[in-house]
């Protein structure tokens, strides 16, 4: 957590608007990002640190290449509700503070990481997604291309990166 108290995420200011063109993108803006958490210019606007939200990335990148823990089943119910948005998610904009409630932390991979830590596993991440098109089915929204992977993840790290102001 960022700060002594948890922030509501849904009502955070001063977000950084984001919109990743690649994945290459998403880890320059990492790297730019722990670059000035090492010098001291990092303003976390949410409950993580910058450690946290890359390996929490990297977390559900290598979910979708190497399969997803069994307790990650989207109801059925959330499948009919969410599966209009798919075309919004796919376009980067995915909804702030959402918590998944089956989870004490309202998600998996949030475990505190150093900076350069969570950055590195983001880079062997994103690295893989680049070149090994996902087997998995999405637990949401079912099969998807190697390039709806992409842009899924691109969107969520637009999401979780926006959180991190450079002062």
């Amino acid at each position: 957590m960022a700060t002594g108290t948890m922030v509501n995420t849904k009502k955070v200011q001063g977000r950084r608007s984001l919109s990743f063109s690649s994945l290459d993108a998403v880890v320059a803006d990492a790297e730019q990002l722990v670059e000035a958490e090492e010098a001291g210019r990092l303003k976390a606007l949410g409950n993580w640190t910058v450690g946290q939200a890359c390996g929490h990335l990297s977390t559900w990148i290598n979910f979708a290449l190497d399969g997803y823990p069994p307790e990650v089943k989207a109801p059925w119910i959330v499948k009919l509700l969410v599966k209009p948005l798919k075309g919004k998610l796919l376009s980067g904009k995915m909804p702030v503070g959402v918590r998944i409630k089956k989870f004490a932390e309202g998600t998996l991979g949030t475990e505190r990481l150093a900076a350069r830590e969570g950055l590195e596993r983001l880079r062997k991440s994103c690295a893989r997604l680049k070149v090994e098109a996902p087997r998995n089915l999405n637990p949401i929204f079912g099969a998807l291309t190697h390039e709806e992977w992409i842009k899924m993840n691109i969107g969520h790290a637009n999401l979780h990166l926006s959180f991190f102001v450079v002062k």
